[in-house]
């Protein structure tokens, strides 16, 4: 079964999700807190969605020691069926750890399959926490966010970039004879002598043009020139109305998340592509706009930021599972 999008989980299932993983943890669980457990995963599939989302992401870090145990749990989450005495004696077998590793972490994030792969088979790509600055053959210079994947495709009549996933900062040099092109999944873009920034989000295009510009041309044929200090999202067919350049799309490289009335909850996703575990925001306080200037390769610091600056609570389940919500 495929693995359900994190943002299509409720913030409530996946708290109570943790909450049953640390009394699951417990050596001293007893066995009617285990029924309790399976009857809590019984009341919906967004509970066992939840549960096996936890389960993923607990596993990259403290793994089971034995098969049989992970065929124990889906024998569960699928309802085989047996009785409580034998689901008692199933149950107790699940969850006996040893030590956590981070190996493999960076490989799995939860993301679509299509990304994941992006990320595996592309020329040039970051895992999460990354960046990397790269200079191309033809002298340009680019900047690899976290998360993110691109192909480079380099000819005697072009300068192609292929972006399949995150965000890339490109400063390009000159070569008359060879038009420089960033490619998304919307469109494609031509610099004109520029410095400027493509972030690929789910369904359309962010550019941010610092020097010179750029023209953009969506997959339905759409064309427009973005001026240097010009901010553009577009779609394979629309393009929304241009504004003033976000300084916080370059700032990324110099380790800095720069927001100016930013709703928390982005900030949130910002900082999770910088994080190993689950971070996430309850919906209650997501659309807090938050201010200020925080480290990407601290996140335990911004939070802490967060936490002193607003009507939050940051609560860390284990080291790899933390959330933000309202303060009690």
């Amino acid at each position: 079964m495929p693995a359900v999008p994190l943002k299509k989980l409720s913030h409530a299932s996946l708290e109570q999700a943790a909450q049953w993983y640390v009394q699951l943890h417990d050596p001293q669980v007893a066995d009617h807190e285990r029924l309790r457990w399976q009857d809590w995963l019984a009341q919906s599939a967004d509970h066992q969605d939840a549960w096996r989302y936890i389960e993923r992401v607990g596993q990259r870090f403290t793994p089971l020691q034995h098969e049989s145990e992970q065929q124990a749990v889906s024998q569960v989450l699928r309802g085989t069926g047996r009785s409580p005495i034998s689901r008692r004696h199933t149950l107790k077998s699940l969850l006996i750890l040893t030590a956590g590793s981070l190996t493999g972490w960076a490989a799995w994030r939860g993301t679509p399959l299509p990304e994941t792969l992006g990320r595996l088979t592309a020329d040039l790509a970051t895992g999460t926490g990354e960046t990397r600055e790269t200079v191309l053959n033809d002298g340009s210079r680019i900047w690899l966010n976290a998360l993110s994947a691109l192909n480079v495709r380099f000819d005697a009549t072009q300068r192609l970039l292929q972006l399949q996933c995150g965000e890339v900062l490109i400063d390009t040099d000159k070569d008359p004879g060879r038009p420089f092109l960033v490619e998304t999944a919307q469109g494609r873009l031509r610099a004109l002598g520029t410095r400027f920034s493509v972030r690929q989000e789910d369904r359309q295009t962010l550019l941010n043009v610092y020097e010179g510009a750029v023209e953009v041309r969506t997959r339905h044929g759409a064309v427009q020139v973005v001026e240097a200090g010009r901010q553009l999202a577009f779609s394979d067919s629309t393009m929304a109305l241009s504004t003033a350049a976000s300084p916080s799309r370059e700032a990324w490289r110099h380790g800095l998340l720069l927001a100016d009335n930013l709703p928390l909850g982005q900030l949130i996703d910002e900082l999770n592509r910088y994080r190993p575990g689950h971070l996430h925001c309850d919906p209650k306080v997501a659309e807090l706009p938050v201010m200020g200037s925080f480290p990407l390769k601290d996140t335990d610091q911004a939070l802490r930021l967060l936490e002193a600056a607003l009507p939050i609570r940051v609560q860390k389940t284990f080291p790899w599972w933390v959330s933000v919500g309202p303060k009690a």
